[in-house]
């Protein structure tokens, strides 16, 4: 019965050719998510670069180990977080030991940063599929 689970459609185990994260991971990567966004939300940091800085979490993907979280994040109406990235790496020790007093792990990773281009990207498509040519092809009718 143990080899049955891994034909589950959506499970991703360890020995899975899928090679998706499992609902570890999944549950482990939000319950992050989580923490930073209240640490960003609660915290006043003294890094002069992050002074009035208001920083979302949008996803966090960790690692099959659980050693290492990539954080995506964003700045709410501004395009410029790859300006403050420098300075959330100095205070990820710092993040990292705001999550240890939360998590409820005995493993808490290492956090590294990434800007999330989900939103610019779909605002390219969206402007993309509003140019003449796009809709030409769009409303002709075969």
């Amino acid at each position: 019965m143990r080899g049955s689970r891994s034909k589950v459609p959506g499970f991703s185990g360890p020995g899975d050719a899928a090679g998706g994260p499992s609902q570890r991971q999944l549950r482990m990567s939000e319950e992050v998510r989580r923490v930073l966004s209240e640490i960003f939300a609660r915290t006043e940091f003294r890094d002069p670069e992050l002074i009035d800085v208001r920083v979302t979490v949008t996803e966090v993907r960790i690692s099959p180990d659980f050693r290492h979280a990539t954080a995506f994040v964003c700045r709410l109406g501004r395009s410029d977080i790859e300006e403050i990235l420098p300075a959330l790496k100095r205070i990820a020790p710092f993040l990292r030991t705001g999550l240890s007093k939360t998590l409820r792990s005995r493993m808490v990773p290492e956090i590294h940063f990434q800007p999330d281009t989900a939103l610019e990207h779909a605002m390219d498509m969206d402007a993309l599929m509003r140019t003449p040519e796009v809709k030409r092809d769009l409303d002709s009718k075969d």
